[in-house]
């Protein structure tokens, strides 16, 4: 596989982001669709999933903030989404239906943790639903919040189980393997064949005291996922960018102890046959 096939699938780049110097990975970092293409092409990385933040206003800020990203980027970002289900039956089947006219649509991505909500709340079943039947992959964000106020008790993967085995047709990812629970990452994926996860934003900046130590402990762990697991095909790269340099989240799996093969499937390979991208997007 080509470099320029492989896929960043967690990316952010959003005006609604909230103190960029504060928390990106670098304080005089490029934050532009110029400086994040000059990043993925730095690392060998030809495209990438735009996520929005649970900032966003509504479902339409997210839309179209995503198709500007996808158009100045030349198709390099692809256009995700987000809905909080507080908003109501309503607002959801108002998200639903935009989705529905948005063939452009790569993902979907939820933030229990960040907004108080459990991954199996019924309120989203019109969600899974709409996705299970475009194929369309779900990503929750799992595990540690970057805000003292998020709350865990809604982002443990254990939670997931109970959508993947309602929703067996729904591509699910946890991001960021659900870190600390790394573990029961592992098992949902083993267990449940609809179940992903992405390596995304394990490392704090790299000026903290302890980085490298931090970096061959992710790297240990993401390996015993892979063991537990017993193979490679549902392993997603991502950096969770701003907060986390892109070559240093490449290095996170080009380091790690396993055939060139599996390393190209998590770096790309994966990532192209869960979405469907074709070399510019979406497959129509």
């Amino acid at each position: 596989m080509g470099r320029g096939t492989r896929v960043d699938v967690h990316l952010h780049l959003t005006r609604y982001w909230r103190d960029l110097p504060g928390t990106a990975y670098r304080p005089d970092l490029d934050y532009t669709v110029r400086g994040l293409l000059g990043e993925l092409d730095g690392a060998g990385i030809g495209s990438g999933l735009a996520i929005p933040v649970h900032h966003a206003p509504d479902v339409g800020a997210t839309l179209e903030e995503g198709r500007s990203l996808r158009t100045e980027s030349g198709g390099r970002l692809h256009l995700v989404s987000t809905v909080d289900p507080g908003i109501g039956d309503e607002g959801v089947a108002a998200a639903v239906e935009r989705w529905g006219r948005t063939p452009e649509l790569t993902a979907i991505k939820l933030f229990p943790g960040y907004l108080p909500f459990f991954p199996h709340d019924r309120r989203l079943d019109p969600v899974y639903e709409f996705a299970a039947h475009r194929k369309l992959p779900v990503m929750f964000h799992q595990g540690d919040t970057l805000e003292r106020n998020g709350r865990l008790k809604f982002a443990r993967p254990i939670d997931l189980d109970e959508v993947a085995v309602r929703w067996p047709d729904l591509p699910i990812v946890i991001c960021h393997l659900g870190n600390p629970w790394v573990e029961e990452t592992a098992e949902l994926v083993y267990k449940n064949s609809n179940v992903w996860t992405d390596c995304s934003g394990l490392l704090a900046r790299p000026t903290v005291p302890y980085f490298r130590e931090m970096f061959e402990r992710a790297r240990s762990r993401l390996h015993q996922l892979i063991v537990t697991v017993g193979d490679a095909d549902r392993v997603l790269y991502g950096s969770d960018w701003p907060l986390e340099s892109i070559a240093t989240a490449v290095e996170l799996v080009a380091t790690l102890p396993i055939p060139e093969d599996d390393r190209e499937r998590i770096l790309g390979g994966n990532a192209r046959r869960l979405f469907h991208l074709d070399a510019s997007g979406p497959i129509s």
